[in-house]
């Protein structure tokens, strides 16, 4: 069952999702453009990487042009509206309640892994894990803090090393890890882990 809060984001971004798309760059930044190499050296070339929370699919365009093959998923359906427009296919899941098949060569969930409640991140993490192959990566960014925010939008802040061990919890390896100022001055931490061999 998919908690109210969940809920409620979900509807929020349905409602919100063309304004979004318009907020949003087409092309990714210059440090996760360099996350995202990262990625596509680990998976290698034609890797099947899943992305969770592809929003307007920028990221994943960007994966496709370093000869990756993205599987698009949303748990927003206007989102997915939207890519199809621009010739994008993509797909409805829920990544709390939904299997996400596998293995893959990597998993991307960049920015929105912040609004799985806290009590729900050992298991979702653990399903990622479980969803790749030996080897392959999990490229994730949280919002650094230790607080939560309610409203339209619920959102979870994670410390550090707070995030890091629960990664490490799910069974995987950390290779890189790094913090970040954005343009709103919000605080991210991104990670690099892989499934070990």
């Amino acid at each position: 069952m998919i908690p109210s809060q969940s809920r409620q984001t979900i509807a929020s971004y349905e409602a919100e999702a063309d304004h979004y798309c318009t907020l949003v760059s087409e092309i990714p930044n210059a440090f996760d453009q360099t996350a995202f190499r990262r990625v596509a050296d680990i998976a290698g070339p034609g890797g099947r990487v899943l992305e969770i929370g592809s929003g307007p699919g920028f990221d994943a365009d960007f994966l496709e042009t370093l000869g990756l093959t993205v599987r698009r998923t949303d748990a927003t359906k206007r989102f997915l509206e939207l890519q199809a427009a621009r010739g994008r296919t993509g797909e409805l899941l829920d990544v709390i309640t939904d299997d996400v098949g596998g293995p893959y060569d990597a998993v991307v969930a960049m920015c929105c892994l912040i609004h799985v409640p806290r009590e729900e991140i050992d298991q979702v993490l653990a399903k990622l894990a479980g969803a790749l192959r030996p080897g392959g990566a999990l490229l994730v960014s949280m919002r650094d803090g230790d607080h939560e925010t309610t409203g339209d939008y619920h959102t979870i802040y994670w410390r550090r090393p707070d995030f890091a061990a629960r990664i490490t919890a799910a069974g995987l390896k950390l290779l890189w890890g790094e913090f970040r100022i954005d343009c709103d001055r919000d605080g991210w931490n991104t990670f690099l882990a892989v499934r070990p061999s």
